[in-house]
């Protein structure tokens, strides 16, 4: 928990001054965190304990140059390496992508069904609802979640849905014991 509020702490102040530098930090965290994930070498290079604090930045300085990445995204990295909190970059990363989302009007969210993916049309009717819900226009991301039986669930921020067959039966045991 501790490490979710330092990371909120960190993507809220990136987030701002992003934008009193008009910098796309959300973009370039975006950039950064998919050529790590691509890349073992990079990875094991910027989170192993095995390599020390000048190599880690070595390497970290030659990959946002080869990504042309702005001062404030260089320099929170090397902080990062520097105080020995790179194992949080990816939460700052999505709490950046949330902060992000919010100030675009977006908001993401998950399907979970049974199946191995869901029809157009109750994907757009879920979408529809989400709208007009929040308010806001709705990215969703459809799982595979084999725990479900039959029905779906759907996590938006806070929102969460579950149509589930088992979420039903659920409720009907809870009912009939009580």
């Amino acid at each position: 928990m501790k490490e979710s509020f330092i990371a909120k702490t960190y993507a809220q102040s990136l987030f701002e001054l992003g934008k009193e530098t008009n910098i796309a930090v959300a973009d370039e965290f975006t950039t950064l965190i998919t050529s790590i994930r691509e890349t073992n070498a990079l990875e094991n290079a910027l989170f192993l304990d095995i390599f020390t604090i000048e190599e880690k930045t070595d390497v970290f300085t030659e990959v946002s140059n080869k990504m042309k990445l702005s001062d404030v995204v260089t320099k929170t990295g090397k902080y990062l390496i520097a105080e020995k909190r790179m194992n949080i970059l990816p939460l700052i990363y999505k709490e950046l992508i949330l902060l992000d989302d919010e100030e675009k009007g977006f908001l993401r969210g998950t399907v979970e069904g049974h199946k191995e993916s869901i029809d157009d049309s109750l994907k757009d009717k879920i979408k529809t609802f989400l709208k007009t819900k929040t308010g806001k226009d709705p990215i969703i991301n459809y799982k595979q979640n084999t725990n479900i039986t039959a029905g779906y669930k759907v996590t938006a921020d806070d929102l969460q849905l579950d149509a589930s067959l088992d979420s039903v039966l659920d409720q009907f045991k809870r009912e009939v014991l009580n």
